[in-house]
Parts: structure tokens; C-alpha cells; sequence
């Protein structure tokens, strides 16, 4: 099988004024819960991988056949999405193996370095059909291995979201605009005036990074104002782990290969919820 390629879904996502969910995947059982799950729902599936997921994995390769084995049956469209990339090498490495979508994230560099990067990426991508998202401003909270901090400030900038499209003409834009990576410690407060006057300034479909745990209300909001994907890592990555908890207070609890049937269920709930609630329009 192909993977199908990300701009095409989002930009069929624009014109329905909808969000698709972008979710993590670190086995098997993670990738058959969300196939299912969109096959029950009739919608597409988009994969986000880090690095440190495809180390998890055996690599990009292996993390490329774990997901086509679990989409063997599937009859929806599936992207496999390179999450957080920060090197050249790496996009190329995913490309090479069979992803269909990267993200090259030079956030945390100077701009015309960010622009640089992303635009090299761009240059090896779009000529093979691969999607290229790349990312302005900062998430505080945990990227990976990588730990940032930050108010307002780090937030994107709607003119520089402009001029970076322009330069690098990517397929779609990661903003930050108020989520973060990982737990939140206190509540989420979306900057939506801020969206609205990026999604002003660009002709790109934007993105959402830090989706779990941010406030459904406030996420359907982001999806009113231009927010097309939106990545969830840690809530699938919560509900795998508290299925193991839940089944060793059961007096009867047994290890076997009933835990990851159970657990591969949970991750199936909640990704059948995001799924739901994206799609509201």
C-alpha cells in the first residue's frame, strides 16, 4: 500500500471547515486502534511519529511496515506523518522509507535559518508528492527530549507566518497560539484573536499542536477559525496506560496477551471520541 498524502486531506478539510486528528503511534496495537477507529467512522487516519517513536519501532522503516501491516484491510485514506523532525537528514531518512507527510521543525532556530531549513526540506519533498509542514513560534511543555518555556511571547507572529509561507511554501503551518506539549498544569486559554489573524495573513491549512487535554470548546473554536489538524500524542498515550492500571484492580487480573487487546480498545475509544468531536462543524 501507499500512504495517501497529508495536503490533500487538508485541504478537503478546509473546505469542509473541519479538523482532522493527527495521532501518535508506538506499536501496533496504536496503529490498528486508530485504523479502526477511522474505518468504523469512515475517516481518514493521519500518524504522527516522532523519532523517538520510530527508535521505538526498530526505525523508519520498520515504523513504515508496523503501520502497513495494520492497514492491511483498510479501504480509508492513511497518512504516515514524520512529527518534530529537527534535521534534514532526518525528513530525508522518513521520505526515503516510505512516509508520506514530514514536518521539519526549525522553530526554535532564527528565522532566516528556519526559513532555510524548512525550504530545503520543501525542495526534496514536494517533487516525490510528499506533504511539508513546518512550524513558527514555540509550545512550552515537552517536545521529545527537548523542554521549553515560554508566555505570549513565544507565540507566532501573523506577518512572519506570511513571509515564511512565502519563502518556504509549505503545504500546511504548525502555530502556536497558546496549547502546550504533554500534561497541562493548569487549563488551557487559546489565543484565538491571534488565529484568526494568522489564518488572515496565510493561504496554508494551519495546525494544532498540543491537543490533548486542551478544552473541547476551545478546540472546536480553533477548528471555527482555521485549524485543520490537530495532534494528539498524550491522551492516546494516557488512555493505553491507564487501561493497564484499570485491569490490575481487577481481582481476576491476569498478565496475557489480553492486556494489549484491552489496551489497544482504550486507545480505540478515545481516538473514535477525537475523531467525533473534530468533525463537528
Amino acid at each position: 500500500m501507499k500512504f495517501a498524502p497529508m495536503k490533500e486531506l487538508l485541504y478537503f478539510a478546509e473546505k469542509k471547515g473541519i479538523a482532522y486528528g493527527a495521532f501518535v503511534t508506538v506499536s501496533y496495537e496504536t496503529a490498528l486502534a486508530a485504523i479502526e477507529a477511522g474505518s468504523e467512522l469512515n475517516i481518514p487516519v493521519i500518524f504522527i511519529t516522532g523519532t523517538d517513536c520510530c527508535d521505538l519501532m526498530g526505525g523508519f522503516e520498520a515504523t513504515v511496515e508496523t503501520v502497513k501491516r495494520a492497514a492491511a484491510r483498510a479501504t480509508i485514506p492513511i497518512v504516515l506523518h514524520l512529527d518534530h523532525a529537527k534535521t534534514f537528514e532526518d525528513c530525508a531518512k522518513a521520505i526515503n522509507a516510505g512516509y508520506s507527510s514530514v514536518m521539519i521543525d526549525g522553530s526554535a532556530l532564527p528565522f532566516a535559518e528556519n526559513v532555510e531549513l524548512t525550504r530545503k526540506v520543501v525542495e526534496l519533498a514536494h517533487p516525490l508528492g510528499i506533504t511539508v509542514e513546518g512550524e513558527l513560534g514555540r509550545l512550552v511543555g515537552e517536545e521529545g527530549d527537548l523542554l521549553v518555556k515560554g508566555p505570549e511571547a513565544a507565540q507566532t507572529d501573523p506577518d512572519e507566518a506570511r513571509e515564511f509561507v512565502a519563502k518556504t511554501e509549505v503545504d500546511c503551518l504548525a502555530v502556536s497560539i497558546g496549547t502546550q506539549h504533554g500534561q497541562y498544569t493548569a487549563e488551557p486559554n487559546l489565543n484565538i484573536r491571534r488565529l484568526k489573524a494568522i489564518k488572515e495573513k496565510v493561504n496554508v491549512p494551519l495546525v494544532l499542536h498540543g491537543g490533548s487535554g486542551t478544552p473541547i470548546d476551545q478546540i472546536q473554536d480553533s477548528i471555527r477559525n482555521g485549524i485543520r489538524k490537530i495532534n494528539v500524542a498524550t491522551d492516546v498515550l494516557i488512555a493505553v496506560a491507564n487501561s493497564f492500571e484499570e485491569m490490575k484492580r481487577n481481582p481476576d487480573f491476569k498478565y496475557n496477551t489480553a492486556m494489549f487487546v484491552n489496551s489497544k480498545e482504550a486507545a480505540k475509544r478515545l481516538i473514535l471520541l477525537k475523531m467525533k468531536q473534530f468533525s463537528m462543524h
